[in-house]
């Protein structure tokens, strides 16, 4: 076990980038560090969050409006924050999630058109503005990332996968501006390499933590 205090990273980017993949690499990584890791996602991370989750992620692209959804995030946000994220925190944990705030900044905010300034208002209510340590934001070429993501999923897509390739520019351009307007937070990770390459670049950018 690890007496380091308690770390809060975000991984970020659109669909078929390949999150999750690397989110599991890199807790594996910082745990040959001895560093006591909890693997989390978003939407979902806790019993509130998950059930949210559900609601979110079935059904038809336009189940929900924009503004709905923001809502939705963010009431799964306030839980999985206050349930999962703070406690370990708390414990001296580092704690990875699969997106977080940044997901519905460049989705709903950016994409949707909802705004950010209404995203970060609800974050604020919700989750009392709390930010990861650093936020790696997984970067690949939209047609590139789609196909990664068709093969992976094999016609099986949720309401966010199966929206069009203008909306998922969309999204690539919000997470593209989010970093570039907060450099010190964030990390953009290329994701067209190796899988052990990509784990090693997120490594090295967490690096000044450990």
């Amino acid at each position: 076990m690890t007496s380091l205090p308690g770390r809060f990273l975000s991984l970020e980017g659109g669909e078929g980038v390949g999150k999750s993949t690397q989110m599991r690499a890199l807790a594996a990584a910082l745990r040959g560090r001895g560093i006591d890791v909890v693997e989390t996602r978003e939407p979902g991370g806790s019993e509130g969050g998950e059930a949210i989750r559900r609601l979110l992620l079935e059904g038809g692209a336009d189940r929900w409006t924009p503004h709905t959804e923001a809502l939705l995030f963010a009431a799964a946000r306030a839980d999985h924050v206050a349930r999962t994220i703070r406690p370990a925190l708390a414990a001296g944990r580092w704690v990875l999630t699969d997106r977080y705030l940044d997901s519905s900044l460049a989705y709903q905010g950016g994409a949707d058109a909802v705004g950010a300034d209404a995203i970060r208002t609800l974050h604020a209510i919700g989750s009392e503005g709390l930010l990861p340590d650093r936020t790696l934001l997984l970067a690949l070429p939209v047609a590139q990332a789609t196909a990664r993501a068709a093969s992976r999923d094999a016609g099986r897509t949720d309401r966010f996968g199966a929206r069009d390739a203008a909306y998922h520019e969309r999204v690539a351009s919000a997470f593209r501006a989010l970093a570039d307007a907060d450099p010190v937070r964030f990390r953009i990770i290329p994701a067209n390499g190796s899988p052990n390459v990509v784990t090693a670049a997120l490594f090295a950018a967490v690096a000044d933590l450990l």
